[in-house]
């Protein structure tokens, strides 16, 4: 099976209470269409994870992200391939998050994670996310 190599960002934020949000975006697009993920992409050759993720949250949303620590790596079978994906605690350093790609985005608090159709290698992010924004 095909193993496909990609980097998702977390990206937090406070809300106006000071509350952890967590930026998530909705498929507009393929097979997972109307499904919600982390933001992110494929890693091109010669790129680390952390500028793939640099990259690619620029060509989807526009803004500059730093990047922070990794969450977990996520390996996952989809019918046709298999998913390894890195996904990293992430911030706004500038800019705002402008959709290109995307059908809708969403801040969610940890009590909405819930709330979202979550793709399922995403989906396996939303324990050690809601678990992370208690200790916060």
């Amino acid at each position: 099976m095909k193993t496909i190599k990609v980097v998702a960002a977390v990206i937090r934020s406070l809300d106006e209470n000071g509350d952890p949000i967590i930026f998530a975006t909705q498929r507009g697009y393929g097979e997972y269409k109307d499904w919600w993920e982390f933001p992110g992409g494929k890693i091109e050759t010669g790129e680390t994870p952390e500028e793939a993720l640099v990259r690619e949250i620029r060509e989807e949303l526009t803004a500059e992200i730093t990047v922070g620590e990794l969450i977990k790596t996520i390996e996952y079978d989809y019918p046709n391939f298999h998913l390894s994906m890195d996904c990293f605690w992430a911030e706004v350093k500038e800019g705002r998050l402008i959709l290109k790609e995307a059908e809708e985005a969403r801040w969610l608090k940890k009590d909405e994670l819930d709330e979202v159709k979550w793709l399922p290698a995403d989906l396996e992010l939303i324990e050690p996310i809601r678990q992370s924004l208690r200790k916060d």
